[in-house]
């Protein structure tokens, strides 16, 4: 099998994974999963919880920034969830970079 032909099926396999992902994901799964857990009101005490600034659960809810290991560990460590559960909840948010085509 030629390095092309290796290419073309790796890339038809990752596009068969990514369709059987929900579509419909949102990260809010992550942050709605803390609120409840954590027995608070909404994401202003979550921020002051986890001592965020504002804008970070806002870009984390609207997709413009990826949950990092730092947060991840803040909410491990505030919420006492595994890490494994959280990664499991924020799986689907991070964004994948398309293949390159040389």
């Amino acid at each position: 099998m030629s390095v092309r032909q290796k290419k073309q099926e790796l890339l038809e396999a990752m596009q068969r994974a990514r369709a059987m992902e929900p579509s419909s994901f949102v990260p809010n799964k992550l942050l709605d999963t803390l609120i409840q857990r954590m027995q608070l009101k909404n994401d202003a005490e979550l921020c002051r919880v986890l001592e965020v600034q504002p804008p970070i659960i806002s870009k984390i809810r609207h997709r413009k920034l990826n949950v990092g290991a730092t947060i991840l560990l803040r909410m491990h460590e505030k919420s006492n969830i595994p890490i494994r559960e959280l990664k499991e909840l924020t799986a689907e948010t991070r964004t994948e970079t398309p293949p390159t085509h040389h």
